[in-house]
């Protein structure tokens, strides 16, 4: 397998709880290491773009206004399949239908407030690492 980088937010929820380390924890437990990481109160425009896919959404503005709320921590994980890696070990949306041992089914408060988001695939994790790190900020 190749060696991937996928993008990962730690979510309002989850660094207002003081919960960044317990999950990079079990990242890093499944063989992902971090080459970039920024503790960042997003602006509304950067929550705009990010989640303009669902713009047309009803949840969007919520979702918006939830991003924004808190810091959140920006990661670039690194790793072999990290994106299906890094997706496995943030389980299901909905912590309800999370495995046992995930992020969250650990900490998720709701399937809103889900404490952890990542990229869906190679092509959107290079989209999602781009709109909040320059190359010079990933190392590794």
């Amino acid at each position: 397998m190749a060696i991937q980088r996928t993008f990962s937010i730690i979510k309002p929820d989850a660094t207002k709880r003081n919960l960044t380390g317990a999950i990079n924890a079990k990242f890093e437990a499944a063989g992902l290491r971090i080459v970039g990481q920024r503790r960042i109160q997003m602006t509304r425009q950067q929550a705009e773009k990010f989640y303009e896919v669902h713009a047309e959404r009803p949840f969007y503005g919520e979702l918006v206004d939830f991003m924004i709320s808190e810091p959140v921590v920006v990661q670039v994980l690194e790793g072999e399949d990290a994106v299906a890696k890094h997706r496995d070990v943030m389980g299901a949306t909905n912590p309800a239908e999370a495995a046992e041992g995930t992020v969250r089914k650990e900490f998720a408060l709701s399937i809103g407030e889900n404490s952890v988001h990542g990229s869906d695939s190679e092509e959107n994790a290079k989209i999602e690492i781009a709109q909040f790190f320059t190359e010079d900020q990933i190392v590794g």
